[in-house]
């Protein structure tokens, strides 16, 4: 296993982030204990969660699930990386969610509590709060940080702009400011290449792509007739749009002797300013399999331009995408 510089900080994180957001709602909680053991094993060092996942075992459910495994001890927790989320409703009140100084204290020592921890190494902002002044999410921030209970603050899910507000403002007040962005970024999806990641490399904020294959589509799909069989009405009519491009996908990586989801976390880590993909295995042979031959992978610059032809960008950074 390698490890990056998460963003412009000296934390050592590794090159594939552990997803847990199946754990509880599609992975039982001994299957989930073991994916997490394997992890350790395997030298990855980085997991990710939030407060909301837990799906039909309700809001919190997975943080629990990570709290009893953090709990057995064994030095468990001394080697995680530890990431967790807040911004979704956690019940019906009105102060139960987003980002008011109110809910930010709550929602961690409600995380705390679950994860049966003292401190959360980076607490992430699920989404953008435009109703909270940004010195009022600091001013809970640092409070926190002084309190030793986080330790980095990050994001998920913000534009550009919004990466440039929050650091702007945390300068203003003589903090660190954000130290990642979590982006919906893959061969299907490259809008983040426009403006979030050029404001992540020049504010020194750390990519972390979730959905790298796609939910699956860039993961040899065509190739799978049990995966086939098992997909939605709704996937399935947006594998029919896709198939000449997974077509072209398939006889590629097919072509360099790879599985298409190896090559797909590949290029993930080919890009400038990525830290590292967020891979959630459901089982212990999706941990084991294509997401750690990613890691061994280097694509040419003809491999990369004929994955461009394929899944092509948006076409630089903005404005020069779209203006001149």
């Amino acid at each position: 296993m390698r490890y990056r510089r998460l963003g412009r900080t000296a934390l050592q994180v590794s090159e594939l982030c552990l997803g847990t957001m199946n754990f509880g709602p599609q992975t039982a909680e001994p299957e989930s204990h073991a994916i997490m053991d394997r992890a350790l094993e395997l030298g990855i060092n980085f997991f990710d969660t939030a407060n909301r996942y837990g799906g039909d075992k309700g809001p919190g459910a997975t943080e629990e699930i990570i709290g009893r495994w953090l709990a057995q001890g064994g030095g468990r927790r001394e080697k995680v990386v530890l990431a967790t989320k807040l911004f979704g409703a956690m019940s019906d009140w009105p102060n139960d969610g987003r980002l008011s100084a109110y809910h930010i204290r709550a929602a961690c020592d409600a995380s705390l509590r679950r994860m049966q921890t003292d401190h959360i190494d980076v607490y992430q902002m699920h989404h953008v709060d435009r109703t909270a002044p940004w010195d009022e999410v600091w001013q809970a921030m640092e409070t926190l940080i002084q309190q030793g209970k986080i330790t980095y603050v990050g994001s998920s899910n913000f534009a550009g702009w919004h990466i440039v507000q929050a650091n702007e403002a945390a300068a203003r007040r003589g903090t660190f400011g954000l130290v990642s962005e979590q982006s919906h970024y893959n061969l299907l999806v490259r809008t983040v290449e426009l403006e979030v990641l050029p404001a992540c490399r020049h504010y020194g904020v750390g990519v972390i792509p979730w959905s790298p294959l796609s939910s699956g589509l860039l993961g040899g799909v065509l190739g799978k007739q049990d995966s086939m069989r098992r997909q939605s009405p709704a996937s399935l009519k947006r594998i029919e749009k896709l198939r000449p491009k997974l077509e072209q996908w398939e006889k590629l990586c097919a072509g360099l002797g790879e599985e298409p989801a190896a090559v797909a976390l590949a290029w993930l880590l080919h890009q400038d300013g990525v830290t590292c993909p967020i891979i959630g295995p459901r089982t212990m042979s999706q941990l084991d399999g294509a997401s750690l031959r990613a890691l061994e992978i280097t694509l040419d610059a003809d491999v990369l331009a004929a994955i461009d032809t394929i899944f092509p960008g948006p076409g630089g950074t903005a404005p020069e995408a779209y203006a001149w």
